[in-house]
């Protein structure tokens, strides 16, 4: 397996943990029920965001953050939801991807997850 060096490795990437991610049992919903996600516009942030973390390309516009503030007043995003999250995604980089890139791409997903669920939380007042 190789490492994730291209635009084109975060789209594979991307797309095979959306392929998973939306049909999960515990997360899927928040996806396809709460957040009504349209994959044709929603994919390509995800592309861009990716990029600007892994590849060092300043391609990703807009704030993380604030898009799921909304999300968790519908439905709580909770640790065990983040988890889940965190747990596809390491298995889908695994199974395609190995290497630098591969490891930095789990390390800021982790990040990622656990600076969510904190401020998640507290918006929620826990």
């Amino acid at each position: 397996m190789k490492d994730i060096t291209t635009r084109e490795d975060i789209e594979i990437l991307v797309n095979k943990f959306y392929d998973k991610v939306i049909k999960d049992d515990l997360i899927g919903f928040f996806f396809t029920d709460i957040a009504k996600i349209d994959l044709s516009k929603h994919l390509p942030k995800m592309y861009n965001f990716w990029e600007s973390i892994l590849l060092g390309n300043p391609v990703y516009e807009g704030n993380p953050m604030r898009v799921h503030f909304p999300i968790n007043e519908v439905s709580a995003l909770e640790e065990r939801h983040f988890n889940r999250w965190l747990q596809i995604w390491e298995e889908t980089i695994h199974e395609n991807f190995e290497g630098e890139n591969t490891e930095t791409a789990i390390a800021r997903a982790l990040n990622i997850a656990r600076i969510m669920n904190h401020k998640m939380a507290n918006a929620r007042g826990n």
